[in-house]
């Protein structure tokens, strides 16, 4: 197991324990299917602390938190802290803050993190927040979801080989008006490769582009060829810090000046509502391995679908009665 996935295993584990703050140290690594030596090991290896400390910090953040923003008790919050006494509650949170709970809570909603040098603290209203790996830019996650949608791309083409010519020039009932009228599945998939072949060859200064295949082998291969061209065009520029470089395409009718970084902003945008059309009618066609595309865990995260995800907020604002948030 890699380091980041260990550390995402005793994290997920951590957070689904917050609730049970009397859990034991040897009942934590039971959960963990290790010794409680070597489970003290791994964690202290991976966040710097001890599993209690780190508990216990953590704990101590939610109820700041819930002494800054609610109404509770002191009591029940030094209960949900894991402490059965108050006065012990209160002596390690003035130790901690500098402060009292009921006086914390009197200079009303505050910061509740506590210094700590791995970075991960308490994220209301009850999850936990990491530090990032490494220093990134928007065009480093503008890179992964070109990633995300080559692969994707790559996934779907090779979805098109099992079906038939009637499943693929079948007529899509939802479409984007005023971007692929009647669509079909292939004419999606050949638009989406189409469109990293016409770019490629406008930046290369070309004047023509080939008439390509629509079956599935034939999109296939021309995948495999406009990719590397697109990336070489365009990713690789960008990535050399070149998105802003600008140039006249005097095929368009006017004609238009692009930038680089505009190019790939345009592809990803039209490419991610082709995508989308695709998947929904592989999945009509009863391929449904692609989820529904969703980059959320290529670009960074664990959830396979975010968007299948449920999220439960306690506003009466934030949803119509019954009916629970999505996405």
């Amino acid at each position: 197991m890699s380091d980041s996935n260990r550390l995402r295993a005793i994290l997920e584990l951590v957070e689904e324990c917050m609730a049970e703050p009397d859990l034991t140290g040897s009942e934590l690594a039971g959960r963990a299917h290790l010794s409680r030596f070597y489970f003290d090991r791994l964690v202290r290896a991976a966040v710097g602390e001890s599993p209690g400390a780190f508990r216990r910090r953590l704990l101590l953040e939610r109820a700041a938190h819930r002494l800054g923003h609610g109404n509770d008790n002191v009591i029940d919050v030094a209960l949900e802290a894991g402490y059965a006494s108050p006065d012990a509650f209160t002596r390690v949170f003035a130790r901690a803050y500098g402060a009292t709970p009921t006086s914390f809570r009197r200079c009303g909603p505050g910061g509740h993190r506590l210094p700590a040098d791995n970075g991960i603290h308490f994220h209301p209203p009850g999850g936990l927040r990491l530090p990032a790996p490494g220093r990134s830019s928007a065009m480093d996650v503008l890179i992964r979801m070109y990633d995300h949608h080559v692969q994707l791309v790559e996934e779907i083409v090779d979805c098109l080989a099992g079906l038939d010519d009637t499943v693929l020039d079948r007529r899509i009932e939802m479409s984007v008006e005023g971007l692929d009228e009647d669509p079909s599945l292939r004419l999606l998939v050949h638009r989406t490769v189409r469109q990293l072949e016409m770019w490629s060859t406008a930046i290369e200064g070309g004047t023509q582009i080939g008439v390509g295949g629509t079956s599935a082998a034939q999109l296939r291969e021309r995948l495999a060829v406009a990719e590397p061209r697109f990336r070489a065009a365009v990713i690789d520029r960008v990535l050399a810090g070149d998105a802003d470089e600008t140039f006249l395409d005097a095929t368009c009718a006017p004609p238009q000046t692009f930038s680089l970084g505009g190019v790939l902003a345009h592809v990803l945008t039209f490419s991610a509502a082709r995508r989308t059309l695709a998947i929904g009618a592989l999945s009509s066609a009863g391929i449904t391995r692609l989820g529904s595309g969703d980059p959320m865990s290529y670009v960074g995260g664990s959830g396979d679908d975010a968007s299948t995800i449920t999220r439960h907020f306690t506003s009466s604002a934030a949803t119509p009665a019954g009916r629970a948030p999505r996405g």
